[in-house]
């Protein structure tokens, strides 16, 4: 046991660390990245100052409270990135999913660490959007160690569940085999509900109804929320609580989906 325990770990440590090669082959595009996300951050500083010229408090929560929730999420935007639709569609249209499938690896596993360890390179490659939250727009970075812990925690969770929703979403490839249509939609439909653009604490009623009834919302918004303290962290092991059924129920629909979608795998190339 132990010893297929470490032959497992060894695989697929194997195939975290191509991730970093990639980000690294794609060095023009982490400079675009990084103009469009100043330019995104301008907006949304802009936009949300006058959204409260007329008022000083929206949904409970005032312009800081605000601003640094939205800073906040454009820090950690990578949360809500998942690339499986574009990921299926590649292989079904070159033909590597036969490949893949026939490896004896996981393939929702392998995935799954290729997504954490591509998380990870964000995360150190959107440093300096922090840094310019912090000098440029004045973000004040929440100081409770206990907030960050259940924040950390939260994220892990709403990640994975996050992971697991896309994955179902992806498994439509195999049916259509056209992804940029699905792909451009769900992207969209991730950017607005995920929170990242607008605090759950300011969509109307109805709005934040249907985003808690998705799990669009529990790679961002819900971490953000206990890490800012518009969630009281007495609420946190309700909130982790609540991320693991959505983990639990949603790993075990997606491996059923996939189990009856592969079936219907249509290989354009390759």
């Amino acid at each position: 046991m132990v010893s297929a325990l470490r032959r497992h770990v060894s695989i697929y440590s194997a195939i975290a660390a191509i991730v970093p090669k990639r980000f690294l082959a794609f060095r023009l595009w982490f400079w675009i990245s990084l103009i469009l996300r100043v330019i995104e951050m301008t907006i949304l500083v802009y936009f949300w100052r006058a959204a409260y010229a007329e008022s000083a408090s929206l949904g409970g929560l005032t312009l800081t409270q605000t601003l640094t929730y939205i800073l906040l999420a454009q820090v950690f935007e990578s949360l809500s990135d998942q690339n499986l639709i574009w990921e299926f569609g590649f292989q079904l249209r070159e033909g590597g999913i036969i490949h893949m499938l026939v490896r004896p690896v996981n393939y929702q596993a392998s995935y799954y660490v290729q997504a954490l360890a591509g998380l990870f390179m964000q995360l150190i490659l959107n440093i300096p959007t922090a840094l310019m939250a912090t000098f440029i727009f004045g973000l004040q970075w929440p100081t409770d160690v206990a907030a960050w812990g259940a924040f950390i925690l939260s994220a892990l969770l709403g990640y994975t569940a996050l992971f697991f929703f896309h994955w179902c979403l992806a498994c439509i490839t195999f049916y259509t085999t056209e992804v940029w249509g699905l792909g451009v939609l769900i992207y969209g439909l991730t950017r607005f509900l995920s929170g990242g653009l607008v605090p759950l604490a300011i969509m109307p009623t109805w709005l934040r109804t249907i985003v808690l009834a998705v799990p669009f919302s529990q790679a961002v918004a819900v971490p953000l929320n206990l890490l800012t303290g518009i969630t009281p962290l007495s609420e946190a092991p309700a909130v982790w609580l609540s991320q693991l059924t959505w983990v639990i129920g949603l790993g075990l629909l997606s491996q059923t989906i996939f189990r009856v979608a592969v079936r219907k795998v249509t290989v354009q190339g390759g």
